[in-house]
């Protein structure tokens, strides 16, 4: 049974700005959903629009694909979310950001302060890093 409030593969690509392959990705992965027609071809309900820029836009923001999925799973599925339903959604990202933003900026000013000594190398550094002590700490920017 064809909709009208039903978009191909195609044309959900060209209205959200992703590609077929990204959107069963995000099929596969539980991000969206489609319906399968006598034909066995696939069918997006046209509300999976928001569902698809939600997903690039928390994506853009470096929000892990497991986090945009628990936040999705969090809307309703008897009815088309609302607006209040998107703010709220969108509301628990704050902190998220702002934790990125405190980490984003460490790693700003600490990458001036190597870049500035030349060596570009926190494993031998003999400012930041001498003897390389850091290693004791773990693998990885322990200091970020």
């Amino acid at each position: 049974m064809e909709s009208a409030h039903e978009l191909t593969p195609g044309e959900m690509a060209v209205r959200s700005g992703v590609a077929v392959s990204a959107l069963h990705f995000y099929e596969r992965e539980g991000l969206i959903s489609s319906r399968r027609t006598s034909g066995n071809q696939r069918r997006y309900a046209r509300d999976t629009l928001r569902r698809v820029a939600f997903i690039r836009m928390s994506q853009r923001l470096g929000i892990p694909l497991a986090r945009i999925r628990e936040a999705l799973a969090t809307l309703p599925t008897d009815r088309v979310p609302t607006s209040k339903d998107w703010a709220r959604l969108s509301a628990g990202w704050r902190e998220d950001l702002d934790q990125r933003i405190v980490h984003l900026q460490r790693l700003r000013d600490n990458l001036a302060g190597c870049i500035g000594c030349g060596c570009l190398s926190l494993k031998v550094c003999a400012l930041a890093n001498p003897g390389d002590v850091l290693s004791e700490e773990g693998p990885g920017p322990v200091r970020l």
